[in-house]
């Protein structure tokens, strides 16, 4: 389709699905990561050449305002921008540091800001554009040990749904994807086998989800009437 698309959290798991989704349909890709850019480099030019598109990857900590401004600087437009950058923290509220918190939201709340701050008016100049935010069940109902990534997905979704009250008259939509458990880096790491098998024994599905599968939901959203607009969109399996 030739869109331009900016990914946020691109170098693995969900982001990384997303951008093989997108490089399928024929878009061409800006992917951002803040830890892996010769990883993210590398699967930018494999994509580049497997899809015939053109893909940059940049290096860039999506909560630094200027970090990312800097990147801006070097795209002249875009049509999607999906804001997949995220991190989780997982224990008692009284146990977190000032500066876990603080760095959670800035790569999980401060990050979606920033980004549609400096995309928008690259849409608002051509009367289209679509944002979607990737969010979480949990900033829908809450969960106990994880009240700051709660709290920031909840700010996404309440972002979410004001953005695209204030840009619906410029042609833009602005949705969100809220994911149940899916099978990425991020969980494996702060969740053990058992807790993922306890957690796929609550799901009505009776499995974890597959990065994929947000993926082609991700596109699906791209691609629906403008007039769906500030939905908050749930793929859990019927857990939540």
């Amino acid at each position: 389709m030739n869109r331009k698309v900016l990914i946020t959290g691109a170098s693995r798991g969900i982001g990384r699905s997303i951008a093989e989704g997108f490089a399928r349909e024929k878009d061409n890709l800006f992917l951002i990561c803040q830890n892996s850019y010769d990883s993210l480099s590398s699967f930018a030019r494999e994509l580049s050449d497997k899809y015939g598109i053109k893909a940059k990857a940049f290096g860039c900590d999506v909560g630094d305002y200027e970090s990312l401004r800097q990147v801006f600087l070097q795209i002249e437009d875009l049509d999607i921008v999906v804001n997949n950058a995220g991190v989780a923290w997982l224990g008692l509220l009284t146990d977190m540091e000032i500066t876990d918190w603080k760095k959670l939201m800035a790569t999980n709340l401060d990050s979606v800001f920033y980004t549609s701050k400096l995309a928008v008016p690259m849409m608002v100049s051509k009367h289209s554009g679509r944002i979607v935010n990737i969010s979480s069940v949990w900033g829908n109902v809450g969960a106990s040990c994880e009240v700051a990534y709660s709290a920031s997905k909840g700010g996404v979704n309440s972002f979410t749904r004001a953005l695209a009250k204030e840009l619906a008259p410029s042609g833009i939509a602005v949705n969100a994807v809220a994911c149940g458990v899916i099978d990425t880096d991020m969980n494996r790491k702060h969740l053990s086998e058992e807790d993922m098998e306890e957690l796929r024994s609550e799901i009505p599905m009776d499995r974890i989800g597959d990065p994929k599968e947000v993926a082609e939901l991700v596109i699906k959203v791209c691609e629906a009437p403008i007039y769906m607009t500030g939905q908050i969109i749930t793929i859990d399996g019927g857990w939540v």
